[in-house]
Formats: C-alpha cells, structure tokens, sequence
C-alpha cells in the first residue's frame, strides 16, 4: 500500500535545504566571511558583492581612491556608509557602484537588505 506525503511535508523536505544555506550565511563571524581573508585588509580598490558577504571585510586604501562595488551575487544589495556619508541605492545582480574617498579615516558600511552584511574602508 502507497502512502502519500502531505503537503507540510514536501514543504518541509523544500525549506529545510533553503534555511541551512540562509543560516550559514548569517552565522559567519566577521572572522571569515566565505573568502578566505579572514576580514582582513585588502590593497586593492574593488570590492566583490557574493555569497551574500563583502569579499573584504576592511578593505585599506589611501586618500583619493575610489572604489568599485560590483555585485556578484543573485540577489540586490546596497552599500550604505553607517555615518550616511555614501549610498549606493539599489544594486541589481551585476550591477557596479563607485564612491572616492578623500578624507582619512574608517567608514564602516552595509548591505540594507542583509544587515548581516558588514565591511569597511580604512582610508589613509
């Protein structure tokens, strides 16, 4: 005799898949965030948008760089200034985003969607 699942549970065996990835993504510490640096400083001036992670989590810079966000991820992101100095709006899946950087100091920013989502600039 055949028995047949309830719906609850192809919803379930659906979810469950779903919600480890989500959970994962959350749970990285500022320790790794899935790139391999370990938050540390990067030289570079571009920032890549994947895995729902910044890939530096400080990137360092001198003053009058400018940097380049693009998203490599699936989803829209924003990279929003903590103290509202910059906001990128909204960046659709592929899209890119500049700001330069004058003045010296550490500006921390966001993804507005994912608040899970945290980096920063090191400009000196």
């Amino acid at each position: 005799m055949k028995t047949k699942m309830k719906p609850a549970v192809y919803a379930l065996l659906i979810a469950v898949p779903f919600l480890i990835i989500a959970f994962n993504a959350c749970s990285k510490s500022g320790d790794d965030n899935g790139y391999g640096n370990n938050g540390g400083s990067s030289s570079g001036s571009t920032v890549s948008i994947k895995y729902m992670a910044f890939s530096a989590g400080t990137l360092t810079i001198t003053a009058g760089t400018t940097v380049t966000w693009t998203n490599n991820d699936a989803t829209t992101h924003t990279v929003t200034a903590d103290d509202a100095s910059f906001d990128s709006g909204d960046i659709a899946p592929g899209g890119k985003f500049s700001h330069k950087f004058t003045d010296a100091g550490t500006v921390a920013y966001h993804c507005t969607f994912h608040p899970m989502m945290q980096a920063s600039v090191k400009v000196n």
